[in-house]
């Protein structure tokens, strides 16, 4: 594996600041490739909602926009902001726009991929979630609703707490 854990890693967000995952040691996160444009669009707003309720607990939930999947992510990073905040009311942070798959996929996934089953992102809204020790993660397939995460959200909650 390329790093020991997620929290050795960094991205690029929307605004093109570095943000270092080692800024969440400690904290689960939610981690999902989005597109505006994708079936599975709608998942911002339970993902946003994820956000509202557990944040405050100390889930930190990324989204990284990606265009691999059937060009359904089209827009620049400011578009892809706009419409996430006036749609789907995000507040999320947001990454600059990635790919997942690839020799140019972004670190992150490349690292996340090998933490679980090593296969490709099939598709938008593939979600991951790391548990607070930065190695431990479970992934989920896009077409999972993000309020079926609430019961492992919570249990990662208390594992955190108990820390």
């Amino acid at each position: 594996m390329s790093a020991a854990s997620i929290y050795d890693l960094s991205f690029t967000d929307n605004h093109g600041q570095t943000v270092d995952l080692s800024d969440f040691a400690d904290q689960p996160l939610l981690i999902v490739n989005t597109a505006s444009k994708c079936g599975f669009t709608h998942h911002y707003d339970g993902l946003q909602e994820l956000y509202q309720t557990y944040g405050p607990q100390g889930l930190v939930v990324l989204g990284f926009p990606c265009d691999q999947f059937g060009n359904q992510e089209p827009g620049d990073d400011a578009d892809i902001e706009d419409f996430c905040r006036l749609n789907h009311g995000v507040t999320f942070p947001l990454s600059t726009k990635v790919e997942v798959n690839g020799a140019a996929s972004e670190a992150v996934f490349v690292w996340l991929k090998e933490a679980t089953d090593g296969a490709d992102i099939a598709w938008n809204f593939t979600k991951f979630l790391v548990a607070p020790d930065g190695t431990t993660v479970t992934r989920y397939a896009p077409k999972t609703d993000p309020a079926k995460l609430t019961d492992d959200i919570e249990a990662l909650l208390e594992d955190s707490a108990a820390r």
